[in-house]
């Protein structure tokens, strides 16, 4: 099979095209042919040599793809080949053939092609198990997303106007601010010209948010406290800006916050069972509507991974970028 290989660590320009064997479904696996793969932030970090993929995974980069059923495992059930699937993988999605735990795999919802499906798995799992699960946000609280035309981003905004929240997001342009109140969110703040936790605290009359979606870290963090309300819930899931050097803690003493996080790809295939088991239920509906879409950026051919990184890390986009590896 063709396969898009990390040939060593670097820029996108070490994402070359190499001749691979095609992998060998295990026990609860199920083998699908590729048709489109999402372009994660994660794939840019493993690219570095600042990711590594868990024991076990493929040295491939890839967390979501979305194509056809080629093959499952004996003890596999619920799947059959032929079946059009999008999923979240440990890795390798960046070939013609990957392999997924058959329980991370979720039917493509009706009226969705297979390119946007490939952008739905790593944005749907993550902001599912961060926002909703780890720091419980409820319709009439307030939400504030950093990075509001990114992938998480867009469908971190759609999710949680869905479930009644009131939205607030950062962008960098008025372009990017146009793009995401069209996708329903109630306020946006240029971080360019505006500090973002000053806005926040102005448009809340000094009451701040309930729950903030952060991958941004470094001095955010701080900044994040003084946005959040009393008793304020904030969700941390990358540090793009690096590590926050120092902080004031009183401020989370003083407010009662709770700042937590986590990281999606080493957990257990049991935990993210669950997560595609919540999403079928509670989120599968909105996408099958219209209520939920998936905001397409670009896509590029397989061949040109190395221009869908740099495409990526210019932080130009808005939504997701993704690989056509072959026809439906």
């Amino acid at each position: 099979m063709r396969a898009i290989a990390i040939t060593e660590p670097g820029g996108p320009e070490v994402l070359q095209i190499e001749e691979r064997i095609k992998p060998a479904i295990k026990q609860g696996e199920v083998l699908i042919r590729v048709v489109g793969a999402g372009v994660n932030r994660p794939d840019a970090l493993q690219r570095a040599g600042a990711y590594p993929p868990p024991a076990g995974a493929s040295d491939l980069p890839g967390l979501e793809v979305s194509g056809v059923i080629a093959e499952v495992a004996e003890d596999v059930q619920d799947w059959q080949p032929g079946d059009a699937v999008l999923a979240l993988t440990p890795g390798g999605g960046y070939a013609e053939y990957c392999i997924a735990p058959a329980s991370h795999v979720l039917p493509i919802p009706k009226g969705m092609g297979f390119l946007e499906a490939a952008g739905v798995a790593e944005a749907a799992f993550t902001v599912w198990s961060n926002v909703f699960d780890r720091v419980g946000l409820r319709g009439g609280e307030s939400f504030l997303v950093h990075g509001g035309t990114s992938g998480i981003g867009t469908t971190a905004i759609q999710f949680a106007k869905a479930f009644g929240a009131t939205v607030f997001t950062t962008v960098g342009s008025e372009y990017k601010a146009e793009a995401v109140r069209n996708l329903g969110a109630d306020f946006t703040i240029n971080y360019k010209t505006h500090a973002f936790e000053k806005e926040i605290l102005r448009l809340t009359e000094k009451r701040g948010v309930d729950v903030i979606l952060d991958m941004v870290g470094g001095d955010y963090v701080e900044r994040n406290w003084i946005a959040a309300a009393v008793e304020g819930r904030i969700c941390q899931i990358a540090t793009l800006n690096g590590a926050s050097q120092s902080v004031n803690f009183s401020r989370l003493m003083v407010k009662r916050l709770v700042h937590t996080g986590s990281t999606l790809r080493p957990r257990s295939v049991d935990f993210k069972a669950r997560i595609a088991a919540s999403l079928r239920d509670k989120v599968w509906p909105l996408y099958e509507s219209g209520q939920v879409k998936v905001v397409m950026d670009h896509v590029f051919d397989l061949e040109r991974a190395a221009d869908a990184h740099a495409r990526m890390e210019s932080s130009g986009h808005i939504g997701k970028i993704v690989l056509k590896v072959a026809e439906a």
